[in-house]
């Protein structure tokens, strides 16, 4: 039996609302029409109002919860709840003239909701940018299909109901929004936050909806009771069977995800073992290398101290020639001064010659400070050579302990590998005896399945055997449930011992960093040693060029001896004037010296000028030339008896 109310009107209220349903949806006392009211009108349309929200709430929450989805806008109680808030809002409003004709929509106290609650902007903004509304009744609805998605219904309407003097503008005093009925509504609203609304507000034409209250749906029968009951059943059983079928298909995805993982690990332990490889073979070369600077330093180290060897004893030489040749120049230069003081007469045209051998001896004086700084400098050149040798050795030890440490390393590394497919392997077995699980839960399904479509067949004829395959598909839920909750388990496992491969992995990865590391260490050190002999090789030229200024120390001596003889009226020729020598007519180099002849004055070379003889000036035998030899010679073996 069906009762369609059209309108709301407090003037025909007693006739139109004749009928009371009672809040448990059940038939109401009817009151025949025409009859004398013992109430209020008012009072009682508010009472309808409040019986009619709670039973279109409760059936609302009731189907939502039971349907276990989304509520579409086609969803009847969906529908009804909004026409019934309609209505209610629509209880006492004031009417407005205006110059065409009576305005009265509830869109003008909802539009208060903005300015009360600073979070219901963005409603108002989106239900004004709407296209397809036209009139304010339209907008309204469009709000409350917003609010309810947004689960602020409630909220929303508490900000209207505590602000009755902006309401006073839009209802009258015995309004629904104005009494108590109100805030039991708004109460009533807090419960739909439990429901998930998608409503298409774009699409649908709210303009011209008609708000009818299907009161069909909210009266009870036994025949529809019993149907609900079985349709709870079948639809418990089609969202068990559900159930059942999503977790099948998630467990399958999961097996498919591990053997991915599994094929990835190995592939991932191929490459590491790889790469172990790569870094044992990159080790003996660097052992082979290491060997060969070793070798290579000692040979170094024994060149440079023959080296330091011999340039000691030519040092020591030469410093003994230079003491040689000053005593000597001082025994000269003595008996010069005796023979200066005995003749007195020569005084006047010697001492200019004098005062040049003054400044000669000066000269030579600075040349044997320069000498004596050059060798300080030389020797310690030489002990910073030293001290570089012995860093190059602490180099090469600390390298050799990098080389231990590393292969101590390579061996935890390699044990590490070992642990890593003994775990590959329990995994794998793991994985086999998942496999087998699945197949046999792939099997119960099977079953399972088949059970359900002779249940199906045979649910009409058949109820009291319904319970039975309940219960008996209740137990095998509980079983499956258990043996997921065991997967679940291994599952989890398994994702930990995964982790901890990969932190393995990423350790084994620093360490192979640290050995390249090591390896750009080793070629530095290989350049500093290239760059040590190349300081060595510049260390011996300038060995070179200290010989070649102690030969030209030694000259300038000889030249001096030969000025000295110039005392004794000898005429003595420059170095700069002679290129070759006198007898043998051949250039003078380094290898071919300058030598005075200490009687003519000529110079020659030292195959001509070997020849020693005493002379009247100097007691002691003094170089003489070939030509003056055999002169000296004659002309003592004619002085002879």
């Amino acid at each position: 039996m069906t009762f369609q109310v059209w309108g709301w009107r407090r003037e025909d209220a007693s006739q139109v609302l004749a009928w009371v349903p009672d809040a448990e949806g059940g038939r109401g006392a009817a009151m025949p029409r025409g009859t004398p009211a013992t109430k209020d009108p008012t009072a009682v349309e508010r009472a309808n109002l409040l019986n009619m929200a709670k039973l279109s709430i409760k059936g609302l929450i009731e189907s939502a919860l039971s349907f276990g989805r989304t509520l579409d806008s086609d969803y009847p109680p969906l529908q009804q709840f909004f026409v019934v808030m309609e209505h209610c809002l629509k209880h006492g409003l004031k009417v407005r003239k205006s110059f065409l004709s009576y305005n009265k929509t509830i869109w003008g106290p909802l539009e208060l909701v903005e300015k009360l609650y600073p979070e219901a902007e963005e409603i108002g903004a989106s239900v004004r940018d709407l296209p397809g509304l036209k009139t304010p009744l339209g907008r309204a609805r469009a709000w409350l299909r917003l609010a309810l998605m947004q689960k602020k219904m409630a909220d929303y309407l508490r900000c209207l109901i505590i602000q009755r003097d902006l309401l006073s503008e839009f209802y009258e005093y015995h309004a629904l929004m104005m009494e108590e009925e109100g805030a039991v509504i708004v109460g009533l609203l807090v419960g739909l936050n439990v429901i998930d609304a998608n409503l298409c507000v774009k699409g649908e034409d709210l303009d011209s909806q008609v708000g009818v209250i299907d009161f069909s749906m909210y009266l009870k029968n036994e025949e529809d009771i019993g149907n609900k009951e079985r349709n709870v059943q079948i639809a418990a059983i089609l969202d068990q069977k559900n159930y059942v079928e999503e977790l099948n298909r998630q467990l399958n995805s999961t097996v498919s995800s591990l053997h991915s993982r599994v094929d990835s690990l190995e592939k991932s332990n191929t490459k590491l073992i790889e790469e172990l490889a790569i870094a044992k073979n990159n080790i003996i070369k660097l052992q082979e290398e290491n060997h060969q600077l070793r070798s290579e330093n000692k040979l170094i180290l024994m060149k440079t101290q023959q080296h330091l060897e011999v340039t000691k004893v030519d040092v020591e030489t030469e410093l003994q020639t230079y003491k040689h040749s000053r005593q000597g120049l001082d025994e000269m230069y003595n008996e010069a001064r005796r023979q200066l003081r005995d003749e007195s007469q020569l005084r006047q045209d010697v001492e200019n010659e004098l005062a040049v051998q003054v400044s000669m001896k000066h000269e030579i004086e600075l040349a044997m400070k320069l000498l004596e700084k050059d060798i300080h400098e030389k020797q310690d050149t030489l002990i910073g050579l030293r001290q570089q040798l012995e860093e190059v050795k602490a180099i090469n030890i600390e390298m050799y302990q990098k080389l231990q440490g590393s292969e101590d390393g390579l061996k935890e590394k390699n044990e590490i590998i070992v642990r890593l497919e003994e775990k590959t392997n329990k995994i794998t077995a793991a994985m086999r005896q998942l496999e087998q699980r699945l197949q046999q839960a792939e099997k119960a399904q099977m079953e399972a399945e088949d059970e359900d479509k002779k249940y199906l067949q045979e649910c009409q004829s058949k109820s009291d055997n319904l319970q039975k395959q309940i219960s008996q598909k209740e137990k095998q839920l509980v079983q499956l449930e258990t043996d997921l909750k065991i997967e679940k388990e291994w599952r989890q496992t398994l994702q930990e011992d995964l982790q901890k491969e990969k932190d393995a992995l990423s350790h084994l990865r620093n360490e192979t960093q640290q050995i390249i590391s090591l390896k750009k260490e080793f070629l530095n050190i290989q350049d500093e040693n290239q760059q040590l002999k190349k300081i060595y090789h510049e260390q011996e030229q300038a060995l070179e060029e200290l010989g070649n200024k102690l030969s030209e120390s030694k000259l300038k001596i000889e030249d001096i001896k030969e000025a000295n003889k110039a005392l004794q009226g000898l005429v003595w020729l420059k170095d700069k004037e002679a290129t070759h020598c006198k007898l043998c007519e051949k250039e003078f180099s380094l290898s071919k010296r300058k030598h005075h002849c200490r009687n003519c004055g000529e110079i020659f070379c030292n195959a001509c000028s070997d020849n020693e003889l005493p002379l009247p000036s100097s007691p002691k035998p003094v170089r003489v030339c070939d030509s003056c030899h055999a002169l000296l010679i004659q002309r003592c073996s004619s002085n002879l008896p």
